[in-house]
């Protein structure tokens, strides 16, 4: 099994920055396209930011110019830097990669874990 391990979340007050890691085990991490997404209880999991192989990026409104993603293939970790939080950006946020390997076996639609974010006002 290949896994995705979200870290850095955490309690922030608003107007502060964290930043989110996730890092993966296989390979191909490199080949593999890593989007952020966010829920809340009660609410579907939403989209907030995806990287392309080639360093592409996308946001979501409701983030674009506060957030960043990136990306380390040589250590297998993507990141989502978060600034000016507000409140509503309180969630779990999960990390998605859309393959990775292991030996000769593929793996597909990997979600971590989650990584809770609480924003204070």
């Amino acid at each position: 099994q290949v896994h995705l391990v979200e870290s850095g979340g955490g309690l922030v007050q608003a107007g502060g920055s964290l930043r989110l890691s996730c890092a993966a085990s296989g390979s191909g991490f490199s080949l593999s396209v890593i989007s952020w997404h966010r829920q809340t209880p009660g609410l579907q999991r939403e989209f907030v930011a995806h990287i392309t192989t080639d360093g592409n990026t996308n946001y979501a409104e409701f983030v674009q110019g506060r957030f960043t993603i990136s990306r380390d293939n040589a250590k297998n970790t993507a990141y989502l830097q978060m600034n000016s939080l507000k409140p509503e950006d309180a969630a779990v946020y999960y990390c998605n990669v859309d393959r990775l390997r292991l030996g000769l076996k593929q793996y597909l639609n990997i979600w971590g874990q989650g990584t809770l974010v609480t924003v204070s006002s």
